[in-house]
């Protein structure tokens, strides 16, 4: 670590577990930590619990350098976090996040600025939210410039987003509660009495998931509650194997989340790029083509590019060192 010559810490702070990033100028990591103290699992409750993962993650590093600033994101903003930090308004980019930041000051006299979330609210609909996923947006714009005029980002997941981009800002986005209810159901319903802890062969699996997804797709509005007590009878009738069986909702409830979200969607030609865990992006890529819309590109983690965009937004790391 002799060499480093570091600019900035970041932390990606979400529900179970908490990611250090010491940063260059030009929005390199030098090192990551990782910590299983996310807001919901601290080493102790309240205040002094933060503290405490917040020094464990990143009091060495302030030892040493400490004039570093330090920038937050994720559920550590949230009303159950270190400091509620609300959402701004849609449209948003990292400018509006940056003006709309909480700000926190640690026992050892560090500030610790944190994003805020975003709120999407059309007139006439329900509002949607997101908290953590504006950092990745920031991020993947930060990292492919080109998709800033105009694109659609899906950030599958627990609840999966679904984001318009115009001119570099967050204009609209939806989400879908695909990945809790897949859990809630396979853990707390007569559905998962038949679905066995072991994983089907490979080909079995697949041809589960696609025979979903296929349901999905020739579904008429309200189905999907009819269509859910397949991953009961299909099972009893031994039409799919009981180990396949998740594979079958799986593939049910995403192709009804993409046959929804694509028929939101506006017909613009705007690429679609895929950000988030690279096993779950797949799985989705592979819905996308069997739907005829496959995805431009597959993003990966670009929380701590976001991170750093916010920060040159705050004005915690100078502007210059943007553009190097």
């Amino acid at each position: 670590m002799s060499d480093m010559n570091p600019a900035l810490i970041a932390l990606d702070w979400g529900t179970s577990s908490l990611r250090g990033f010491l940063m260059d100028s030009r929005g390199g990591t030098l090192e990551q930590r990782n910590s299983p103290h996310g807001i919901t699992n601290l080493p102790e409750p309240g205040v002094p619990g933060f503290e405490a993962a917040f020094e464990a993650m990143c009091g060495a590093w302030l030892d040493r350098w400490p004039h570093l600033p330090v920038v937050a994101g994720g559920m550590v903003g949230s009303n159950q976090g270190w400091k509620e930090a609300g959402y701004a308004a849609c449209p948003a980019d990292a400018q509006r996040l940056a003006a709309e930041a909480a700000e926190v000051a640690t026992k050892r006299g560090t500030s610790v600025l944190i994003a805020p979330g975003v709120i999407s609210a059309p007139d006439g609909e329900a509002p949607d939210v997101m908290r953590g996923e504006e950092i990745q947006i920031a991020g993947a714009l930060l990292e492919n410039p080109a998709l800033a005029a105009r694109a659609h980002f899906l950030m599958p997941g627990t609840h999966s987003k679904w984001v318009d981009i115009e001119d570099g800002r967050i204009i609209r986005f939806a989400t879908y509660m695909t990945g809790e209810l897949f859990s809630v159901l396979c853990r707390h319903s007569l559905l998962g009495r038949l679905m066995p802890e072991e994983e089907a062969e490979t080909s079995v699996a697949e041809a589960a998931f696609e025979r979903g997804v296929d349901m999905a797709r020739n579904s008429r509005p309200g189905d999907l509650a009819h269509q859910i007590f397949a991953a009961r009878t299909l099972g009893l009738t031994q039409q799919v194997p009981a180990a396949a069986l998740k594979d079958f909702l799986s593939g049910l409830l995403i192709g009804h989340e993409v046959v929804s979200a694509l028929g939101r969607a506006a017909s613009t030609g705007a690429p679609l790029a895929l950000i988030g865990e690279g096993a779950l992006c797949r799985r989705y890529a592979d819905v996308l083509g069997r739907l005829g819309a496959a995805p431009a590109m597959q993003l990966g983690n670009t929380a701590p590019a976001g991170l750093f965009r916010f920060a040159i937004a705050a004005g915690r790391v100078a502007p210059a060192q943007e553009s190097a």
